[in-house]
């Protein structure tokens, strides 16, 4: 299964389509909110609120991927020093090993405790020093493969 992983593009949303085209075969295309805009406009994208949405955003997903299950979140209702303990407490709560979240604008893959948490970053304005960024995640049965693909990647 491949996942295309974006978050807070605040409007700038041509990427959206860009990946929707250069991925034709993924099987999923999930936005970790501020979209800044109708996520109608966007029918092929699962699209979660962030804190700059307005109208019918779902607050969180969980999604069956294989053996894992996935816990999708803006995260801005996670505490800024705690954030990653929050998101595992979370996922838990949901019975999910693996956390798709954004808000903070900073790539960020992290494991623990049999946890993996991923923020793709920012496509528009990262707060990392890095360029803008977007996720794709694999999964083949247990095994899990992301790579953050920063903007001076992109080919498109």
């Amino acid at each position: 299964m491949q996942i295309v992983l974006i978050s807070d593009t605040h409007s700038q949303n041509e990427i959206l389509h860009a990946l929707t085209e250069k991925y034709k075969k993924a099987d999923a295309f999930i936005h970790c909110g501020d979209l800044e805009d109708d996520p109608r406009l966007y029918p092929q994208w699962l699209i979660v609120k962030g804190n700059n949405d307005y109208g019918k955003f779902r607050d969180h997903l969980r999604l069956r991927a294989g053996t894992h299950r996935i816990y999708v979140t803006h995260s801005h209702h996670c505490s800024y020093l705690y954030r990653e303990k929050n998101l595992e407490r979370l996922a838990k709560e949901y019975d999910c090993d693996i956390v798709f979240y954004g808000h903070t604008h900073v790539s960020r893959i992290t494991k623990t405790n049999d946890m993996l948490l991923v923020n793709p970053g920012s496509a528009r304005l990262p707060r990392d020093g890095k360029s803008p960024s977007y996720a794709l995640v694999n999964i083949d049965g247990d095994q899990v493969d992301v790579k953050i693909i920063h903007q001076e990647e992109w080919d498109f």
